[in-house]
């Protein structure tokens, strides 16, 4: 297996920040990123880019973060407990988007390193990532246009990375307090390093510079859309399910809290605003109720 290099993933994950960031604002066209770059006194540190009251999103997170430490937190260890006691390095690149559009959906992607190190011992490596949607509103050509640029990048690497990848989103990205998917789904993966450091590290920069070019002809699609207040309280109302998500299953959130990382960095994700309503139905035939029906659950979107 080949050695890890830290450095080079460093850099990748630092040039890809300033290219999505830059893809970023040019689809919006008006707002820019706010830099605020900070340090962790237990090692490491970040830099957070937010942009807010643009044209076209409502908010924009796009992190980079690096840290280091002495041993490795509860959320990293529940599932491989061999790393306990080990010192730790761990860096990626976070970005959640909330448009102000409710045609346009909500997405999150992330890519990440993960090194452990104790003296006299190999390190334990590896890498994870992914990105998926949460729509709205349903438009079937939108979510087929995202999964076959996720099957694109995948094929590369092997015709079963797609299948495996996208039933792990769809299995990772699971409210089980509502029964649903929090959205269409993409791809996850996890503890990636049985190729080798090139090969895995290819893999990781191909789902990193694949986000937009998956996401950005949506965004450009449903941006002009029309909208008005009853799709925007709709918008607000399934918000909600981002934040149970991310509060109470995410593993990146629960790492970052655990390890003392900037709490203002982790909680980025959060949308500006959100609202819960008490026992929602959505009216029967509906675009609401057709997007409870249809979409928020596992499918296999390329058969359709």
């Amino acid at each position: 297996m080949s050695t890890p290099d830290p450095a080079v993933v460093k850099a990748f994950l630092l040039d890809l920040q300033n290219r999505i960031c830059n893809g970023l604002e040019t689809l919006d066209g008006v707002a820019k990123f706010a830099e605020d770059s900070w340090k962790r006194e237990e090692g490491g540190g970040g830099q957070s880019r937010v942009l807010t009251g643009g044209a076209v999103f409502e908010q924009a997170g796009v992190n980079f973060s690096h840290v280091t430490g002495a041993s490795m937190p509860a959320s990293a260890t529940a599932h491989r407990p061999e790393l306990a006691g080990r010192s730790f390095e761990a860096m990626g690149v976070s970005l959640v988007i909330h448009p102000n559009n409710p045609h346009i959906p909500t997405t999150h992607a992330n890519v990440r390193f993960f090194i452990a190190n104790k003296d006299g011992a190999d390190p334990v490596w590896w890498f994870g990532g992914g990105f998926d949607l949460t729509p709205y509103y349903p438009y079937l050509e939108d979510v087929v246009e995202w999964h076959q640029s996720a099957k694109a990048l995948c094929e590369p690497f092997g015709e079963e990375v797609y299948p495996k990848y996208k039933q792990w989103c769809d299995e990772y990205f699971w409210l089980p307090h509502r029964n649903e998917t929090r959205g269409v789904g993409g791809l996850f993966f996890d503890d990636l390093n049985k190729q080798g450091f090139e090969q895995s590290f290819a893999f990781m920069q191909a789902v990193g510079n694949g986000f937009l070019t998956a996401y950005a002809p949506i965004v450009e699609r449903r941006k002009d859309t029309e909208y008005g207040e009853h799709e925007r309280q709709f918008q607000l109302y399934r918000r909600g399910r981002y934040v149970e998500f991310n509060l109470v299953y995410d593993r990146g959130t629960l790492f970052g809290l655990q390890t003392g990382g900037r709490t203002e960095s982790i909680l980025m994700s959060m949308p500006p605003l959100v609202r819960w309503q008490y026992a929602y139905t959505p009216e029967a035939g509906s675009p609401e109720s057709l997007l409870y029906s249809d979409f928020l659950k596992p499918r296999d979107w390329l058969s359709l």
